[in-house]
């Protein structure tokens, strides 16, 4: 009995020793976003792979498997089955379809094959970052209004793209302060911002609803966990915070390099964490969060 007890209690802390962990020094290029994809039990990384405004067709996204083993460096590439991939950033996983942002475009590929289904092609956009569900359909996509060395170009927007294809501005303006991340809570946007630090609150009309400064700038992803609990994370923080409405952030982690677009695996509760200079990813277990 007591040796059955000693492999339970050693299989427990096994998996507990494995719930987080960090790959690196693996070929990852400039990682901007994470995604878990549910079809296939699966985490999904994309590259930029040189510069982010860059159209080169060298991006590409990576695989890596719950258990922390890479298993398709370049799972899709630019450049290689009729796929034009430039610079990945923001993504997101609707059952079986993956939405890309990637530059002036939302690429769609097909899951869990990857294979490229569309691109759409967004006319004014300059630089589009955050991707989320539209719980309506479709997506909503931010464009950070950024050009070669992320001086401003005017382009700041939040876009709703419709299944498809169909692209309704929903508001627009330097005003927004380089929007990033964005996600939709019943009727309302939220949506983080890369220079001036804030959270602003949309209706699902683009009327701003209210707006809150955060005592740090360079926020990037922007995401909702399995309990409900909302995070950003932040260059200039280093580390990833938990958002209460009214309340003080609540820092999760820290000492991260350049922690840029969020993905949360909604089968174990975990945080995936891209470092966009490191060339690495972290995963983190929030079931104490």
């Amino acid at each position: 009995m007591k040796k059955l007890w000693l492999g339970v209690f050693l299989s427990a802390l096994s998996f507990q020793v494995t719930a987080d962990f960090t790959i690196e020094n693996v070929g990852f290029s400039t990682p901007e976003a994470m995604e878990y994809s549910a079809v296939n039990d699966r985490y999904l990384v994309a590259n930029i792979n040189g510069s982010p405004f860059g159209k080169d067709n060298n991006g590409f996204i990576s695989m890596v498997s719950p258990e922390g083993k890479l298993e398709a460096l370049k799972w899709i590439e630019g450049g290689k089955n009729g796929v034009e991939l430039n610079a990945p950033k923001g993504m997101v996983a609707i059952k079986d379809r993956l939405y890309v942002a990637d530059i002036d475009h939302l690429r769609v590929f097909s899951l869990p094959a990857g294979k490229l289904l569309k691109s759409i092609h967004v006319p004014d956009a300059g630089f589009l970052n955050g991707v989320s569900i539209a719980k309506q359909g479709g997506v909503w996509v931010t464009d950070s209004g950024v050009k070669e060395g992320f001086k401003p170009n005017g382009k700041d927007a939040i876009y709703h793209i419709s299944e498809d294809g169909e692209i309704t501005t929903l508001t627009k303006g330097e005003d927004l302060g380089r929007p990033n991340g964005i996600l939709q809570r019943g009727d309302e946007l939220m949506m983080v911002t890369i220079f001036s630090g804030e959270v602003h609150h949309f209706d699902l009309n683009g009327k701003l609803l209210r707006t809150e400064k955060q005592p740090f700038n360079r926020i990037d992803g922007l995401v909702e966990d399995t309990n409900g609990n909302v995070i950003f994370s932040s260059w200039k923080d280093q580390g990833a915070s938990q958002w209460q409405e009214g309340k003080p952030l609540k820092q999760l982690f820290s000492g991260m390099e350049s922690p840029a677009d969020l993905g949360v695996d909604t089968k174990r509760n975990r945080l995936l964490i891209p470092s966009f200079l490191g060339n690495k990813i972290w995963v983190k277990d929030l079931s104490d969060s």
